[in-house]
């Protein structure tokens, strides 16, 4: 799947661990605070996750936009050390 990453990082360890972590999942920096990969997997997905968690405190903001998921785009945050979870629906497109 693609992945996006955005982030608002309070200090400048964090955004330096999170800057130094990406590359080695296989994001590119496309802009001053946004990564991209064309190709992950929900196996790396996860333990990214779990190293972001790892590095991060409370005054830090990650977004991950992911696309496809079943079909939806789903924008993962980061806020507060906690993940939240928003799926974007077509609304032409019935429910299955």
């Amino acid at each position: 799947m693609f992945v996006a990453v955005v982030c608002d990082m309070g200090s400048e360890d964090s955004r330096s661990a999170l800057y130094n972590l990406l590359p080695q999942y296989g994001f590119e920096r496309v802009q001053k605070a946004c990564f991209e990969c064309a190709a992950v997997s929900d196996k790396l997905l996860a333990g990214l996750k779990r190293d972001i968690d790892k590095i991060t405190d409370s005054y830090d903001t990650v977004r991950l936009y992911q696309y496809p998921v079943e079909g939806t785009l789903v924008l993962t945050v980061l806020k507060d050390n906690k993940w939240r979870r928003i799926i974007v629906r077509d609304p032409s497109r019935p429910r299955e």
